[in-house]
C-alpha cells in the first residue's frame, strides 16, 4: 500500500493547535541551554551523531541513552525515552529500550500479542501519524503506555512512528514531566531527527532480523559463517563432533490415525522436549528431517570425553522429558510418540552442499551414515538409546552404567561393531 507522504511532511493541524502560544519552562537541571531552545548547530550535531560509525557500533542501550543525552543537551525537557523496533521471531514481535532520567536503560523483548497501546492508537501509528498523548488521555492509563507515565511521572508523551523505506521499523516515544509539555520549538527539533533516527533503527532491524532468521532456521553458529560469507558450494570444514540423532518411533502410523492439524501439534510439542536440552548442552541442531533431527557437538574448546558426556546427558534428559510428556498424554488419553537416540562420534565434514544456487549446511560422511544405521535398531532391540562403541568410550562407559547390546553389522559398514545401551 502506497504511503500518504504527506501525512509525514507537515504537522496535523491538531498538533498546531496544541501548541499554539505555549512557553517553554526553563528547569534548574537544564543541561547547557533553555529548554526549547535548541539551535539548528544542535540538530546538526545529534544527526550527524546519528549517522556515523560510533553511533552504528553500539547496541540498543547504547542508542537510546546517547540519543537521550543529547538531545537534553540540546535543551530538550525530554525525560524519557523509548524505543519499540519491529523483530522478526518466532517467539517476539519487537524489543523495546526505555530510558529514564536517573540513566537506566530498561530492554525488553515482547512477545507476540504484545500491543504498545490501544487499538486505535496503534493505527494512527501504522499510517505515520504522530500521536500526542497527556497524562489525562484516557490512553495513558493503560499497557506501556501506563508504564512510562508512572515509571517517569511525566505529563505527556509524544509517540512517533518510524516509518522505513519499505516497512514500519516500529516507533519512538519522547516524554516529558513539564506541565505544559513540549513546545513547538521542540518538537520540530524531534521532527528533524526523527529520519535520522529511523534510518539508524532501520539498518538495526535488518542486521537483527538476518540474525534471528538464520538462528532460527540454520542455528546461531551456521547462521554467523553465513552472515561471514561463507556461502560456496563444496567449501568443506573437516571436524570431529558427536552426533546426535533423534526420530519419533511410528510416526507413519500415527500420521494415518490423526488429523494434519493433530498431527502437526504432536510434532511441535514433540520437538519443545528434544530440542531444548540439545541447545544448553552446547549442540547444535542442523536440521529437521520431518519427524526426526540432526545435531552434532563440536570436539573443539573442550575435550572428547567431556563433549560426549554432554551429548549423552543430553539424550537422557530428552527422554526424560518425553516420559514426563507420555504420562500426561495417557492421563487424557491422547496418543503419545516414543523417542528413539543414536550416538555415535567420528570425523565429519561441515559445509555447503547443493545446487549452484539453492545450498544446504550440513555434514556429511560415513560417521553420519553410521549414526543412521544405529537409529534404525532402536526398535530392533528395544531400546530407546543406542551408541556405538566409539561414543560409549569417549563418554566413559563405566561412569554412565552403560551396557553391552552385542555386536551387530551395520548397513553398508564392512566390520561388526559393538552397541551399548543405558543400564537402567
Amino acid at each position: 500500500m502506497e504511503k500518504d507522504s504527506s501525512r509525514l511532511e507537515t504537522w496535523p493541524l491538531q498538533l498546531t493547535m496544541l501548541f499554539m502560544g505555549l512557553h517553554a519552562r526553563v528547569r534548574s537541571d537544564s543541561p547547557q541551554v533553555p529548554f526549547g531552545e535548541a539551535s539548528s548547530a544542535d540538530a546538526d550535531e545529534i544527526l550527524e551523531w546519528l549517522t556515523s560509525d560510533e553511533c552504528q557500533g553500539l547496541d540498543d542501550a547504547g542508542l537510546v541513552e546517547g540519543l537521550a543525552r543529547r538531545l537534553r543537551i540540546a535543551g530538550l525537557g525530554l525525560d524519557c525515552l523509548g524505543l519499540h523496533l519491529h523483530t522478526l521471531h518466532p517467539e517476539t514481535v519487537g524489543r523495546s529500550a526505555v530510558w529514564s532520567p536517573d540513566g537506566r536503560v530498561e530492554i525488553q523483548d515482547r512477545a507476540h500479542g504484545f500491543n504498545i497501546t490501544d487499538n486505535s492508537t496503534w493505527s494512527l501509528l501504522d499510517r505515520g501519524e504522530w500521536v500526542v498523548v497527556p497524562r489525562d488521555d484516557p490512553r495513558a492509563a493503560a499497557g506501556v503506555l501506563h508504564d512510562l507515565f508512572t515509571r517517569c511521572n511525566l505529563s505527556e508523551l509524544v509517540l512517533v512512528p518510524l516509518m522505513g523505506a519499505f516497512e514500519h521499523v516500529g516507533g519512538a516515544a519522547f516524554g516529558t514531566q513539564r506541565a505544559a509539555g513540549f513546545t513547538p520549538d521542540e518538537l520540530a527539533t524531534v521532527r528533524r531527527i526523527v529520519p535520522a533516527l529511523r534510518t539508524a533503527c532501520e539498518v538495526r532491524a535488518v542486521r537483527r532480523r538476518e540474525a534471528n532468521l538464520l538462528d532460527t532456521y540454520v542455528g546461531s553458529l551456521t547462521g554467523q559463517r553465513i552472515l561471514a560469507g561463507d556461502i560456496r558450494r563444496a567449501k568443506l570444514e573437516s571436524l570431529d563432533a558427536a552426533l546426535m540423532l533423534c526420530d519419533m518411533r511410528d510416526f507413519t502410523g500415527l500420521s494415518d490415525q490423526l488429523p494434519e492439524t493433530r498431527v502437526l501439534e504432536l510434532l511441535n510439542i514433540y520437538f519443545d522436549q528434544i530440542v531444548p536440552p540439545i541447545v544448553d548442552a552446547g549442540g547444535e541442531i542442523l536440521k529437521f528431517m520431518g519427524d526426526g533431527l540432526l545435531a552434532i557437538f563440536r570436539i573443539e574448546d573442550r575435550p572428547r570425553a567431556e563433549t560426549c558426556a554432554m551429548a549423552l546427558e543430553a539424550a537422557k534428559e530428552a527422554l526424560a522429558l518425553m516420559a514426563g510428556l507420555a504420562e500426561t498424554r495417557r492421563g487424557r488419553s491422547l496418543p503419545t510418540p516414543d523417542l528413539d537416540i543414536a550416538l555415535h562420534v567420528g570425523h565429519v565434514n561441515y559445509g555447503n552442499v547443493g545446487a549452484d544456487a539453492r545450498l544446504d549446511f550440513t555434514v556429511i560422511g560415513p560417521a553420519v551414515n553410521e549414526a543412521s544405521r544405529i537409529e534404525r535398531l532402536c526398535d530392533e532391540l528395544g531400546r530407546h538409546l543406542v551408541m556405538s562403541q566409539s561414543f560409549a568410550r569417549a563418554a566413559d562407559a563405566s561412569r554412565h552404567e552403560l551396557v553391552s547390546l552385542g555386536r551387530h553389522r551395520l548397513r553398508g559398514v564392512r566390520e561388526e561393531t559393538e552397541l551399548f545401551g543405558l543400564a537402567s
